[in-house]
């Protein structure tokens, strides 16, 4: 066993902890942390297939900005944990079905299409792996990529619906309230005599 399968062992291993970690974990907190630890391990991976602009872009996109984003909110919101640790047992069985499906799914298309094929030749110094992804991208699966596109921007959407959405007992502000806002609205003078000192 050469030094390179040693590393793709021990980044699958953790990329595996990682993910049971996530879904298993109780504290909102550490499974963010363990996602980022799944993305650092994803990206070594990718560095060991060559190519080097997705591992780059999973940790400074994913790891940079989404994750930290995902940290300030779980952090920020008040989240009961005894509700999540009382459903945990329950949920159980329909989890560990679906992963049992997902796992099963995986097996078959990874068996039907890498049976039988031998690895591919790793390619010479000159090969541009960004040229071939966006080829990739736009010709054999321009389909799924717009369809994911249009997924995107209705979770945009969506998400900005939600923040837009009036609340009862909170208070908004108004703009323009504040903009036409006088002196006379918001400060009173008071006129008072000097004190003298006896």
């Amino acid at each position: 066993m050469g030094f390179e399968q040693i590393v793709f062992y021990v980044f699958s291993a953790t990329l595996l902890f990682a993910g049971t970690m996530v879904i298993t974990v109780r504290n909102p907190v550490h499974a963010a942390m363990f996602l980022v630890l799944a993305f650092f391990s994803s990206s070594a991976l990718w560095l060991l297939l060559e190519a080097e602009f997705l591992a780059i872009v999973l940790v400074l996109v994913y790891v940079g900005a989404v994750m930290v984003l995902f940290l300030f909110v779980v952090m920020m919101l008040d989240i009961n944990l005894i509700p999540l640790r009382e459903g945990f047992m329950r949920y159980l069985p329909v989890g560990v079905m679906i992963a049992l499906v997902v796992i099963a799914m995986m097996a078959y298309v990874v068996g039907s299409e890498f049976s039988g094929h031998s690895i591919p030749a790793r390619h010479g110094a000159d090969y541009n792996n960004i040229a071939e992804l966006g080829r990739i991208l736009y010709t054999d699966y321009v389909y799924p990529f717009e369809l994911a596109a249009v997924i995107l921007l209705v979770a945009i959407i969506a998400a900005i619906s939600l923040t837009l959405r009036r609340r009862p007992m909170v208070k908004h502000q108004d703009p323009d309230a504040q903009v036409k806002v006088k002196k006379e609205d918001r400060l009173r003078v008071v006129k008072m005599d000097a004190e003298k000192n006896n």
